[in-house]
C-alpha cells in the first residue's frame, strides 16, 4: 500500500493515515474470514490440506463481495470528496486490492509452504476450538424487539435533531478561511490547539481546520466558523485579529490571503453529500441484487445501511456536548458515514452468503429455520471480523488527534450498529420480504 502511494506520488494526510490503519484491520478481516472457513471444514473430520483448499474456496465469493461493496463507497467518495477526503479514499481503495492480493493469495502461500514442510498448522486452540459453535439462538422469532429498539433510538435522535441540532462544521455553515506561511516548520497540531484556546463563542470553541499545504511544513490553509453568524460591520476584521493572535501563540507567521466561506457553497456541500449518501446505497442495493438475485436481499441490505447511517447521524446529535471530544458535522463526518455504508455490507454478505448456500444444500428448507441456522453459525465470524476492526478504530481513537477522533468515533458506531443490523434487522427483513412476496405470489 505504501509503494503504491509512493509510485502515485500522493501526499499522505491524516485522513489518508487513517485510510491505511482500516485497510489493516479490514485486511485482517479478509484473513479471519478464511480461516474460520477452515475451522468449520476441519470440523467436519476433513484434514488440514483438504479443509483448507476448500476454506480458501467457500470464503473466496464472501471477500469478494464484502471489498466490492467497500470499493463502491471507495469510489463515490474519491469523485465526491474533497481535499483530504480524496486520500482518505484513495488509500482506502488501493487497501482493497492489496487486502485481496495478500489475503488470498500470499496467505495461502505462506500457509502451503508450511504444508509442504511439514510444518504443524494450526486453526484454533484448545480453549477457542468449539467457540460459537452450538450456538441455537432464535434471531427471526424475536425480530419486532429489535425493530423497536432500533426504532426507539432513531426517534430520540430524531428529537434531538429538531430541538438540539448538531455542531455544524465550517463544510456546512460556511465560515472564514485563510492561508498562513509561518518562517519555521509548524506543527498542524499546535495551530489546531491554539485556534481551539483562543476562538471561543459562548464558552465553546469555534469549528477550526488546520490543513498543510506544500512539502516545506511552514504553510497551512485554515477554515473556521467563529463568529459565523455575527453580522457586524466589523467581524470580518475581529475574526481576523483573532486568529492572527491566536496563530501568534505558535511562531512567527503571515496570513497571505483570507476570504470568506459563502454559505451557498455550504448549501452545494450538503447537497452533494445527501447525494453520494443516496448513490452509494442505490449502487450496493444494485450489487447485491446482481450478486444473490433476489430483491428481498437487496431490501434486507440496503434497510440495514440506511440503519447503520441513521444510528451514527442519531449519536451525533444525542451526544453532542456530553463527551469529552467535538462530534463535529464536516467532510470527515461525511467520509465516515460513506465508509461505513460500504463496510457494514461486508457482515451482511458474508451471512447472505451462507444463508444462499444453505438453500442450494438443503431439500424444502424451511425460511426461519434456515436463516437462524446461517447466522448462528456464522456468528463467530461476525464477532471476529468486527474485533479486528474495532481494535484498530480503538487504536487510532486513542492515539490519534482531535480532527480524526470524531471520524473514528462514527465509525466505532458504524461498526457495533453493522454487527447489530446484520443480525437483528437485515435477515429479519428478508424474512418479512420473503413472505409478502410470496404471499402475492400465491395471490
Amino acid at each position: 500500500l505504501i509503494g503504491a502511494l509512493v509510485s502515485l506520488g500522493g501526499t499522505l494526510t491524516l485522513p489518508g493515515i487513517a485510510g491505511i490503519v482500516l485497510t489493516m484491520g479490514m485486511a485482517v478481516d479478509a484473513n479471519v474470514l478464511i480461516y474460520e472457513r477452515v475451522k468449520e471444514e476441519l470440523r467436519l473430520g476433513k484434514p488440514v490440506s483438504v479443509a483448507m483448499l476448500d476454506g480458501f474456496k467457500k470464503a473466496l465469493g464472501a471477500i469478494i463481495d464484502g471489498n466490492a461493496t467497500t470499493l463502491i463507497s471507495g469510489l463515490v467518495l474519491l469523485v465526491v470528496g474533497t481535499g483530504p477526503m480524496k486520500g482518505f479514499a484513495t488509500t482506502l481503495i488501493i487497501g482493497i486490492f492489496t487486502t485481496l492480493f495478500t489475503a488470498i493469495i500470499i496467505s495461502r502461500l505462506i500457509l502451503y509452504k508450511r504444508l509442504d514442510s511439514k510444518k504443524e498448522i494450526t486453526f484454533y486452540s484448545k480453549i477457542t476450538k468449539n467457540w460459537f459453535t452450538k450456538m441455537n439462538y432464535d434471531f427471526v422469532t424475536k425480530r419486532f424487539l429489535y425493530y423497536g429498539i432500533s426504532a426507539t433510538i432513531l426517534i430520540a435522535g430524531a428529537i434531538s435533531w429538531s430541538t438540539r441540532g448538531f455542531n455544524m462544521g465550517v463544510d456546512f455553515v460556511g465560515g472564514t478561511s485563510f492561508k498562513v506561511k509561518y518562517e519555521e516548520k509548524v506543527d498542524p497540531e499546535a495551530v489546531r490547539a491554539a485556534l481551539s484556546s483562543s476562538l471561543l463563542e459562548n464558552g465553546n470553541a469555534a469549528a477550526s481546520t488546520v490543513q498543510a499545504i506544500g512539502s516545506a511544513g511552514n504553510e497551512l490553509k485554515i477554515t473556521t466558523n467563529y463568529l459565523i453568524n455575527d453580522n457586524s460591520n466589523d467581524v470580518a476584521q475581529r475574526v481576523q485579529t483573532d486568529v492572527d493572535n491566536a496563530l501568534g501563540k505558535v511562531g512567527k507567521h503571515e496570513i497571505t490571503t483570507s476570504y470568506k466561506v459563502d454559505a451557498s457553497m455550504s448549501d452545494d456541500f450538503r447537497a452533494e453529500a445527501i447525494w453520494a449518501a443516496i448513490l452509494t446505497l442505490l449502487l450496493v442495493g444494485i450489487y447485491v441484487v446482481f450478486r444473490f438475485r433476489k430483491i428481498d436481499f437487496a431490501i434486507g441490505a440496503s434497510v440495514a445501511l440506511l440503519h447503520d447511517a441513521l444510528m451514527v447521524i442519531c449519536a451525533f446529535t444525542l451526544l453532542n456536548g456530553l463527551v469529552p471530544f467535538t462530534l463535529e458535522v464536516n467532510q470527515n463526518f461525511i467520509a465516515a458515514i460513506l465508509t461505513i455504508i460500504g463496510y457494514s455490507i461486508n457482515d451482511t454478505v458474508v451471512i447472505f452468503d451462507r444463508i444462499r448456500e444453505y438453500f442450494r444444500e438443503r431439500r424444502n428448507p424451511e425460511l426461519k429455520t434456515t436463516i437462524n441456522d446461517a447466522l448462528n453459525s456464522t456468528l463467530g465470524r461476525s464477532i471476529n471480523t468486527s474485533m479486528t476492526v474495532l481494535l484498530t478504530l480503538g487504536v487510532m481513537f486513542i492515539f490519534g488527534s482531535d480532527d480524526i477522533r470524531g471520524f473514528v468515533f462514527a465509525m466505532i458506531i458504524g461498526v457495533i450498529s453493522g454487527v447489530y443490523s446484520t443480525l437483528f434487522i437485515a435477515t429479519p427483513i428478508v424474512v418479512d420480504m420473503r413472505k409478502l412476496f410470496g404471499k402475492k405470489e400465491a395471490k
